[in-house]
């Protein structure tokens, strides 16, 4: 089995070799070093000056590739981790975004900023971060997350194919994980170009949970928990576009809705996803959504103080115990 981090890399690889207009840029991304989790490894020596290792500027880098993609090529950018994408916020979001309108006509700007997200790896307060909440409603921005059911290659069509900035995100401890796996109890299947988590044949789920990718398998131990120890039976939904939130599939029937999120609480992309279900479901829905986040505070490099800031599988099988009670 291929893991994420894989894939990735030959997603790249593929859309590299397909179209001549796309270029790569960031830090150490050429080889032998090949990006800080491997995946540009190899780009560089296939497609030479298309693919950059840059100089430590965040704002330098995503300047370049609007520019790029502002003159009629392609660009993806990757940001090393994803916490210093905010080095890049004014590129992004006053220059990138806004110049797809701003000049009396639309303009592409076909840009992909790549950033790796999320903790469990001990790396610390400003290595560990989720923010995407960060960029939710910026007209001209769209985000993604790279997930364990959708195909890269795909993914990375359907960004350049907007015609506008995107951010996508990569959650760094997903890389180590296979594609198109899910926990034995449960199958999936694309619908809308949502994922779909299920229990074959088991009904009406007493909960419908909905996720972005780097939290998918937290959530998968948590609902095989709840199932096994509570007998409360689950669903899954992970769209790989985070913002605008997608039409989210088979949820008109839910008794419940729970939002899993791991970037911390206040103006989140939970929030934003609730927001965008409440007119839809306010005459079915038996009791407020759920919201799940990581706690409010800085992410601690030490594992044990890690778990207790981040969410875990232990807290989304509480919050929908609690819920459900």
């Amino acid at each position: 089995m291929t893991r994420v981090s894989e894939h990735l890399n030959q997603a790249l690889h593929d859309l590299m070799e397909s179209d001549p207009s796309v270029h790569l840029l960031g830090e150490d991304v050429s080889d032998p070093y090949g990006g800080a989790f491997k995946v540009t490894r190899g780009l560089s020596g296939r497609f030479g000056s298309r693919v950059r290792s840059t100089p430590l500027s965040e704002g330098a880098i995503a300047g370049v590739g609007a520019g790029l993609a502002l003159a009629g090529d392609k660009a993806i950018v990757e940001i090393m981790f994803a916490d210093f994408v905010a080095l890049a916020f004014d590129q992004i979001t006053n220059f990138a975004a806004k110049s797809t309108s701003m000049y009396g006509r639309p303009v592409p700007v076909p840009l992909v900023v790549r950033c790796p997200t999320g903790g469990n790896r001990g790396y610390g307060p400003t290595h560990s971060q989720n923010p995407q909440k960060h960029f939710i409603g910026v007209p001209g921005l769209s985000l993604f997350e790279m997930t364990p059911f959708h195909d890269a290659g795909e993914l990375f069509s359907r960004m350049f194919g907007l015609g506008r900035p995107c951010l996508f995100f990569e959650d760094k401890v997903l890389y180590t994980r296979q594609m198109y796996r899910t926990d034995d109890l449960f199958r999936f299947e694309l619908v809308d170009d949502v994922a779909r988590v299920y229990l074959d044949g088991a009904g009406r789920p007493d909960c419908t949970l909905v996720t972005h990718g780097g939290l998918v398998h937290r959530t998968l131990d948590a609902m095989r928990a709840l199932l096994l120890e509570d007998d409360l039976i689950c669903e899954l939904l992970v769209p790989a576009q985070l913002y605008p939130v997608p039409h989210l599939p088979g949820l008109e029937d839910a008794p419940h809705v729970c939002v899993v999120d791991d970037g911390t609480e206040g103006g989140t992309w939970a929030a934003e996803v609730a927001t965008a279900l409440y007119p839809r479901l306010w005459g079915r829905l038996r009791r407020p959504i759920t919201l799940i986040n990581s706690a409010d505070g800085v992410i601690p490099a030490a594992p044990h103080l890690e778990r207790e800031v981040l969410v875990q599988a232990d807290s989304i099988r509480a919050a929908v115990r609690e819920a459900l009670s």
